[in-house]
């Protein structure tokens, strides 16, 4: 099926003139943002569409992700699996990796692939996974045990293919943001060593002990890490109580080192780190605008005929562009797109209007398709008569939507009560009723097809998740007659559905329905930076399995093993780790190497956990060389909280309130205004309060449903309807430009856009930037 559909594929192009595939690759560049300088050659550019193809593109991701999970079945693992099977998973994966990586040389331009570094990192990743893979097996045949260090650079893959450009983009501005953050971190060092060497001089000589009779900053290096980790509240208000039970007035000596180490400093790093990330970001986004520009001239030059003093591109070619680059938007769609390009329906679109395209295609258009409902053509006579009528402008009051939320928070109590309780119990049957009375209500009240539409969301949740509970009530309660049989699973998930329904609350208030709707919007963004943490947890999660594996142990309440009360390492008899039973917290495998890292993110606790590993090398070496691994273990620790949470994590919150803030605004797009005017102009707009009404179909299939009337120029205003989906971006890259576009001004980088449209050719101009971006 994989191999049809790319035949498939290239069967679709070869019809095509190759003037068109060409414009049609340019403009498609434009639209998702690629800076890929690929051959022109009828059959690179073949191959470049192959390239690009989803299927392609999802395979990758594909053996990308299985490369970077066979940590879970190698030793150390979580699910152990031969090393003959998992060799041959990886040289599998190194094999598709290479493949793909011939395949981008064959449409990239020669000087450009081996100019590229991430091209060149790829190569080396390859080159030393087989060089490692080899020795590890040989090594292996002989018994000999040995690191397999090659596992490190697999998140490589992840970052260096042109697919994941948003994650290469993330890491180049953090790149580019650290020098700025140095500064500030070097002061904030500063800071926590002279707060350190005033706790040394006001408690060294003073004798405290902890709560676990241990000497109270005594040593000056134990001292700054004990601050550092007070600056994350992680060990407060433990590390003051021994000065604070002494004197109260030591008290103030904490409260000065929080007020300026943790909320000025830490916040100050906030500020610094986003303001400078913002900054670097907004450049490369003003290149990708720069870049988009220069390829939708060039797709103009390839297609542009004269007409009178200026050179146009004609409808029908147009058209046929249009269709090549979006082939899964209706013929009505199409349509409306070429009435805003062509406002004065002059045949052929100038170049002005044809350099918007890209942004006009990357704006979400949902097609309405006007439909009666069918009770309505069935039974006619009773659909509409005075009852019927009466009863359908009763589910449309407001008044019936406050009904079922008292309704709703009515419930919530009653799960909160004691199920075992007969009413209780019987309570549950009536909720059912009721809800599945009010979808039936609404289904006869709106037509079905508009109800369920692909963009109605809570309908189909609310509907699953009645149903569903309906289903698992009946099963539980059958069950439950027969005591042979332990129904409690089912139990929990009816509770768990049963809760889930509180969540229809949502879609009742319009405010909270409007911030559901922005963070799903957002959600691609919050991507990138998922794929940012995956790399950094694989490869401290690698770092520690290797450092710490087997130094903590896990076993059962019931277990006889010796050490099982000290998680395996007598070190920890009588610790606060082992009391705690914290156990699991290890890096004995993948999975739970993960975990910890999740934990250390939190912050809450870890200075325990890194306690912990810090004293067990002590157990196998002697006193002098354990004071020596204490430190490693330490700093290992400390890189990732600098890392993972001071940069990553305050870049991740304030990315996501700047997308927020932008979904969040009322404010649309000059694009986004063009397409709406244009949907008024043709008496085919719909407002958002509208989209329930009993006519209305979400319609986004690419059926023979145009605009045209006879002759293709007069528009149907009857039975069609159009609005803009929630002001959605097809790309990340559309949703960066949206935050920063009142900010960038393309002549900062290059010539003007009117210095733009004048230009007969961009290849000169766009090549450095070219080089620049496809880095």
């Amino acid at each position: 099926r994989f191999c049809f559909r790319l035949h498939h594929l290239l069967s679709v192009l070869l019809p095509f003139p190759q003037d068109l595939l060409l414009a049609a690759a340019f403009v498609s560049d434009a639209q998702y943002n690629r800076n890929i300088p690929f051959k022109t050659s009828p059959e690179a550019v073949r191959l470049y569409y192959l390239y690009n193809h989803w299927i392609m593109r999802t395979a990758t991701y594909f053996f990308i992700f299985l490369n970077l999970s066979l940590a879970m079945f190698e030793e150390p693992a979580v699910y152990p699996l031969p090393f003959l099977v998992t060799s041959v998973v990886e040289v599998l994966c190194l094999v598709v990796f290479f493949g793909r990586l011939t395949h981008f040389a064959k449409v990239t331009l020669r000087n450009v692939f081996w100019k590229d570094t991430k091209n060149i990192c790829i190569m080396v990743a390859i080159l030393l996974s087989l060089t490692d893979l080899a020795i590890y097996g040989v090594l292996r045949m002989y018994d000999v045990r040995s690191i397999r260090w090659s596992r490190i650079v697999r998140p490589i893959f992840l970052i260096n293919f042109a697919e994941s450009r948003q994650i290469r983009r993330a890491f180049r501005s953090i790149r580019n943001t650290l020098p700025e953050i140095t500064y500030v971190f070097l002061l904030f060092m500063f800071s926590l060593l002279m707060f350190s060497l005033m706790a040394l001089k006001l408690f060294g000589e003073r004798n405290l002990q902890t709560a676990e009779g241990l000497p109270y900053f005594r040593n000056y290096l134990e001292i700054v890490f004990d601050l550092y980790v007070l600056v994350t509240t992680a060990n407060s208000p433990d590390v003051m109580m021994p000065a604070f039970d002494f004197s109260s007035w030591y008290a103030l000596f904490f409260i000065a080192f929080v007020i300026i180490n943790t909320y000025i400093f830490m916040s100050l790093f906030l500020a610094v780190v986003y303001n400078n990330y913002k900054k670097h970001l907004k450049n490369e986004i003003r290149k990708l605008a720069y870049m988009k520009h220069c390829k939708m001239i060039e797709a103009f030059n390839i297609l542009k005929e004269e007409e009178g003093a200026q050179f146009v591109v004609r409808e029908a070619q147009w058209k046929q562009l249009v269709k090549l680059v979006a082939p899964d938007i209706s013929n009505s769609h199409r349509e409306l797109l070429l009435r805003i390009s062509d406002d004065e329906q002059k045949g052929f679109i100038d170049k002005k209007s044809f350099v918007q395209l890209a942004d006009l295609l990357n704006i979400q258009v949902i097609t309405l398709k006007i439909r009666s409902h069918p009770l309505g053509q069935w039974m006619p006579g009773v659909y509409k008569s005075a009852l019927s009528r009466f009863l359908r402008s009763m589910v449309r009051h407001r008044g019936f939507v406050w009904t079922y939320d008292v309704i709703i928070l009515i419930n919530a109590i009653f799960i909160a009560l004691d199920e075992e309780t007969p009413y209780i119990s019987y309570a549950e049957w009536v909720f059912l009723a009721l809800y599945i009375i009010e979808i039936l209500l609404k289904v006869y009240t709106y037509e079905p097809r508009a109800f369920f539409g692909k963009n109605q969301f809570w309908n189909w949740f609310d509907t699953l998740i009645i149903f569903a509970a309906l289903t698992a009530t009946i099963l539980n309660t059958t069950l439950r007659s027969t005591t042979k049989y332990n129904s409690q699973q089912i139990l929990d998930i009816v509770f768990i559905l049963r809760v889930l329904r509180l969540i229809r609350i949502v879609d009742s208030i319009q405010r909270f329905r409007v911030i559901m709707n922005t963070l799903i919007n957002i959600v691609p963004t919050m991507l990138t930076f998922g794929g940012l943490t995956l790399v950094v947890y694989c490869v401290f999660a690698i770092i520690g399995m290797e450092l710490f594996h087997g130094k903590i142990q896990f076993f059962p309440a019931n277990s006889n093993a010796p050490h099982s009360l000290e998680c395996g390492n007598a070190a920890l008899k009588d610790s606060l780790f082992a009391r705690a039973k914290y156990c699991k917290n290890n890096f004995n495998n993948f999975a739970s190497s993960f975990i910890v890292l999740m934990e250390l993110t939190v912050v809450n606790q870890w200075h325990d956990i890194l306690s912990l590993l810090s004293l067990t090398p002590a157990v196998f070496f002697a006193n002098g060389f354990a004071n020596v691994t204490v430190q490693p273990a330490k700093l290992y620790f400390i890189a990732f909280h600098i890392v993972m949470v001071i940069i990553i994590v305050n870049i991740f919150v304030s990315f996501i309130l700047e997308a927020f803030f932008v979904e969040y605004s009322l404010e649309k797009s000059e694009v986004e205004t063009a397409i709406e005017r244009k949907i008024q102009e043709l008496g085919m707009g719909v407002q958002e309060d509208e989209l329930q009404d009993e006519h209305l179909i979400d319609n986004m299939e690419s059926a023979e449903h145009d605009l045209e009337g006879e002759g293709g120029t007069k528009p149907q205003s009857k039975g069609l309807m159009f609005k803009i989906a929630s002001k959605r971006y097809r790309t990340v890259d559309s949703l960066l430009q949206r935050m920063f576009e009142a900010e960038i001004h393309l002549e900062d980088e290059g010539p003007s856009f009117e210095e733009f449209l004048n230009m007969s050719s961009t290849a000169a101009v766009c090549s450095n930037v070219t080089s620049e971006s496809a880095a």
